[in-house]
């Protein structure tokens, strides 16, 4: 580009300047300014660095002149985000499990470039997390790309699931067998993207681990099944009532528990399940949720706090699961004896 040519953008420049080298700590004088414009080849003079950011406080830049007989200056004072936000933003993707360490890496940079030079310093230093497990399939973000496309498409995808194996290796499940679903929801849930679908060919609504989805495809010219599910489908009931996303027989559970574990009930299922005080220091909770092992097992780590008390059904299968628990530890003293 030719000086002249740098010399119609000279407001741009100075813009640029601004947002990139000062902040309420580090302002720029006007020949300040006028030595950073010759950098890109702008010439300017004090008068029309003057009448310049006056065009851009009237256009809405918040740009203010800091008065002082030492570090006085211009400076950009408000920017679309504080760096409370950006600080946010920054754990939330570093913390943000189903997001790979690179790609981790790439959004934070581009989210340091919304701060002042010297505010992206202090969001550096924030971005440090010691040992978090993050997912290592890069395609994810291609997954939520094509499933949107999906819907809003209104068709079916088909896809192979993927697990890893002993050897550390991830590999196609059921022998490469090829899904084929009608998606209609992406949901959080635990740390992991889910997809809510339509199974086609056992006409029931499943889920599926979004980074676990390899070679997705829209099927073109195929319309989307299970409309008539998912118009009384309730999505947040469904992900609260799946322990780690797990399936099981969805059923009413009466829970007996110590009062000192109402928030831990309230956070897995919501303030709005029927609870009542039963003597001084418990209380009775009835829940839906998918009976199924993840669930024993959270209600064994919350220890002898905690019983089912109805139905008598789940109550026997929590005994069986506690009884096989025991019996392998039985097993392993009797190994030890020997």
């Amino acid at each position: 580009m030719s000086k002249g040519s740098n010399q119609k953008l000279k407001m741009l420049y100075l813009l640029k300047i601004l947002s990139e080298k000062t902040d309420e700590s580090h302002c720029l004088s006007a020949q300040e300014l006028i030595g950073e414009l010759q950098k890109y080849e702008v010439s300017a003079e004090r008068k029309s660095i003057y009448n310049d950011i006056e065009c851009l406080t009237d256009f809405g830049y918040d740009i203010v002149n800091k008065k002082a007989k030492t570090g006085g200056g211009y400076y950009l004072a408000s920017r679309e985000f504080e760096l409370p936000e950006l600080k946010l933003l920054v754990d939330a993707v570093q913390s943000s499990r189903f997001i790979t360490q690179k790609k981790s890496r790439e959004l934070i940079h581009k989210i340091e470039t919304l701060a002042g030079p010297y505010e992206a310093k202090k969001l550096q230093r924030q971005v440090f997390v010691a040992s978090r497990i993050k997912t290592e399939n890069e395609s994810i973000y291609y997954n939520v790309d094509h499933i949107h496309n999906a819907i809003q498409d209104n068709v079916p995808i088909s896809f192979i699931y993927m697990e890893w194996n002993a050897k550390k290796e991830f590999v196609p499940r059921h022998n490469g067998k090829e899904y084929r679903v009608s998606p209609w929801a992406l949901t959080w849930k635990e740390e992991n993207y889910y997809l809510i679908a339509f199974d086609d060919e056992e006409e029931k609504i499943k889920h599926f681990r979004v980074d676990k989805m390899n070679r997705i495809l829209e099927l073109e010219g195929q319309v989307r099944k299970g409309s008539e599910e998912f118009r009384k489908f309730d999505i947040a009931e469904y992900t609260n009532q799946s322990f780690g996303m797990f399936g099981g027989e969805t059923q009413r559970v009466t829970l007996q528990l110590s009062d000192t574990l109402s928030g831990v009930l309230f956070d897995r299922f919501g303030k709005e399940i029927d609870v009542r005080k039963i003597s001084e220091d418990e209380i009775s909770a009835r829940i839906s949720v998918c009976v199924s092992p993840q669930f024993f097992g959270w209600l064994t780590g919350l220890g002898s706090r905690i019983k089912i008390t109805a139905p008598a059904d789940v109550t026997r299968q929590y005994q069986e699961f506690l009884h096989e628990i025991l019996e392998r530890y039985d097993c392993c003293s009797e190994s030890d004896k020997n």
